[in-house]
């Protein structure tokens, strides 16, 4: 099993995370929020991003389920930041299985 920080995933998390990076808009997102030290707004990911609000929730809560993105939520408002700590992790067990 990848361990990184005390984080450890397991097989499938680490199939949602593959699932969740294949789709070109969520991996554009990421991108988008990786380039942020702070949480992006869900207005502000839809304005760099292009995508229209439906859609973009759509990823969003993909994103989520792979355990990729935080969210903060204050009322019908939404923030996200990239899971640095996941993504890491996701990489540690793509080599320790790959190898």
């Amino acid at each position: 099993m990848s361990e990184l920080a005390g984080k450890v995933l397991t097989e499938e998390q680490a199939l949602l995370i593959a699932k969740a990076l294949g789709d070109r808009r969520r991996y554009e997102i990421l991108k988008r929020l990786g380039e942020h030290k702070d949480a992006l707004a869900c207005g502000a990911v839809r304005d760099c991003t292009g995508i229209n609000p439906a859609t973009l929730s759509h990823h969003m809560k993909e994103l989520e389920l792979a355990g990729l993105v935080a969210v903060v939520r204050d009322g019908k408002f939404a923030s996200y930041s990239l899971r640095r700590d996941v993504l890491e992790a996701f990489v540690q067990r793509l080599k320790d299985d790959l190898a």
